[in-house]
């Protein structure tokens, strides 16, 4: 079983940056696909970023490619999501999720664990 927490989140300006961070516990293997999705309200969740944990190749969706970064650190078993140039359209909760055997997923249906969310708000 694993647990992921997410923290970082909160309200910021059009431009501005935020750095969203997602701490992985519980018994957690190399072979672990991590992402990062979002959701706005009554909307299916929204693929962000996704990272193997093992060889840290990474993915993004258009949306977000050129301004968002994931990364792991495998000491603090963290996975983490630099935010920058952040617009208006970005507001949503934000969830990291994994899954066992995991690559780049990018559907939500793929993963089994999940965290609990954090709000992102950005105003204009």
């Amino acid at each position: 079983q694993v647990q992921l927490a997410e923290s970082g989140g909160g309200l910021v300006q059009a431009g501005g940056s935020l750095r969203l961070s997602c701490t992985v516990s519980g018994r957690f293997y190399e072979s672990y696909g991590m992402g990062w999705f979002r959701q706005v309200a009554d909307q299916e969740r929204e693929f962000v970023a996704a990272i193997t944990w093992a060889g840290g190749t990474e993915a993004y969706a258009d949306s977000v490619k050129g301004r968002f970064t994931i990364d792991r650190d495998m000491v603090g078993n963290t996975v983490n999501l630099q935010m920058n140039s952040l617009k208006p359209e970005d507001t949503a909760v934000y969830y990291c999720a994994a899954e066992r055997y995991g690559g780049l997923l990018r559907s939500p249906r793929q993963y089994g664990y999940w965290g609990q969310g954090t709000q992102v708000t950005v105003s204009s």
